[in-house]
């Protein structure tokens, strides 16, 4: 396959987890408030920020996960345990979960 082609699939492939699969998650467990619960999903996404503290921001030879801070091994451990609690703390750990997971998959399942 072309590098080009493939550098959309990867990256549509990345907005579409971002922005697009929380729907269905919140749609598939929380019918009931899927738009609020969609909302929230989607700020989980603020934990990018901790980005803006490396340098270069964006390396595309760099994994996120286990570099940021915010996307340490010991973060993922506390947004784990936020399954356990009710509410929004668990929606915002299932958001920061699948962030992490849809860092991981960006970086190590599109090798070049």
């Amino acid at each position: 396959m072309d590098p080009s082609n493939i550098a959309l699939l990867k990256t549509g492939t990345h907005y579409f987890l971002h922005f697009v699969f929380p729907v269905f998650i919140a749609l598939i467990f929380y019918r009931e408030h899927w738009k609020k619960v969609y909302l929230i999903l989607l700020a989980t996404m603020l934990v990018d920020l901790d980005h803006l503290f490396a340098t270069p921001i964006f390396d595309p030879d760099r994994a996120s996960v286990g570099f940021h801070f915010l996307h340490s091994y010991y973060a993922i451990a506390v947004y784990f345990l936020m399954l356990f609690f009710k509410g929004n703390i668990r929606i915002i750990g299932i958001g920061l979960l699948f962030h992490m997971l849809t860092d991981l998959q960006d970086f190590y399942l599109w090798q070049h």
